[in-house]
């Protein structure tokens, strides 16, 4: 992983594993709680696009992104604790060009992201199978401040200016990077690191479209994660989630001793449950606070500290408890 970015793991997940996790998936979309969008990659396409988390929808998609092998590689991978965070699952190639996750799932330490990737059939070298370069994560890091990308622009000037530069970087080290196509078989897992160069490479043969497959990313307990094209926190992040908050709005989570961010993640936010106990929130001290808040129209002050105020390290209209 250190020298060339990635590792491949052949047969991690049994046949069985995959197949039932695969039939739950299809089960869900049967039933209307997962719709996969239309992106045709030829005028007959009819076969849907990646769908995003879809283990909120999908116990046994959540099962796999939670197992607690691939979590213990990881976090050796990372020398810290790994966190389980996102998931996208497809039936065919994204023929996204390449690109680093540090632009979309970006951390504070750099680098302290690992993405897999599993194969849940064998992969037909003419499906768009996954490209990637070996060695290519130890390149400059491409980031918006570098290629001038204001926040304000974010990712609008994704496809613009970020994958330009990122084929250029490719050129230019052409005589140095390798590039090869991942075809693994049924259960296989290729993880990479969160600098290493990858994208959905074309489909050649439309009979050969189906390419299933499943991504988890995991993040590194203790980083801050954030989307770097917009300066934005990602999602709910271990670094700012109020673990003592969170049990003490879930008490019959803090009895059973799980860890409360991986409950929350896993569980919590499928369940509805409040990160925070509101009723320890003043609105108006955080407001007076934050006047700024106020000429912005915030509707919502509370939901402004728990995604913004927090991450930003105010701590101002929450009562401390004694």
């Amino acid at each position: 992983m250190e020298k060339d970015g990635y590792l491949i793991i052949e047969g991690f997940f049994s046949e069985e594993v995959v197949h039932s996790t695969w039939k739950a998936y299809k089960e869900a979309i049967a039933s209307g709680s997962g719709v996969p969008p239309n992106e045709p990659l030829f005028e007959a396409d009819t076969t849907p696009a990646r769908v995003l988390n879809p283990h909120f929808k999908v116990d046994a998609v959540r099962d796999m992104l939670f197992d607690d092998r691939m979590s213990d590689i990881v976090s050796l991978l990372l020398g810290v604790k790994a966190l389980p965070f996102q998931t996208i699952i497809g039936h065919k190639s994204s023929e996204q060009l390449q690109h680093s996750d540090s632009i979309h799932m970006s951390t504070y330490p750099a680098g302290y992201l690992v993405a897999n990737w599993i194969a849940f059939e064998d992969i037909h070298p003419d499906s768009g199978p996954l490209v990637y370069h070996p060695g290519s994560h130890k390149l400059p890091y491409l980031m918006a401040d570098n290629l001038g990308i204001s926040f304000d622009v974010g990712y609008a000037a994704y496809h613009k200016v970020y994958e330009p530069a990122v084929q250029l970087q490719l050129l230019i080290q052409d005589h140095k990077l390798e590039t090869k196509y991942l075809v693994p078989k049924k259960g296989d897992v290729l993880l990479w690191h969160a600098n290493l160069l990858h994208g959905g490479s074309k489909l050649n043969d439309p009979l050969q479209v189906s390419r299933k497959a499943l991504v988890c990313h995991f993040f590194a307990k203790g980083c801050t994660c954030y989307h770097d094209l917009t300066g934005m926190p990602a999602w709910v992040t271990p670094a700012v989630f109020d673990a003592e908050a969170y049990l003490a709005a879930n008490p019959d989570v803090a009895v059973t001793g799980i860890d409360p961010y991986l409950h929350y993640v896993s569980r919590g936010k499928l369940e509805g449950r409040t990160m925070s106990t509101k009723q320890d929130f003043d609105a108006q001290a955080y407001l007076e606070a934050n006047p700024d808040l106020v000429e912005a129209g915030v509707r919502d002050p509370f939901q402004h500290f728990v995604h913004h105020g927090r991450p930003e390290g105010s701590p101002m209209g929450v009562k401390k408890h004694k």
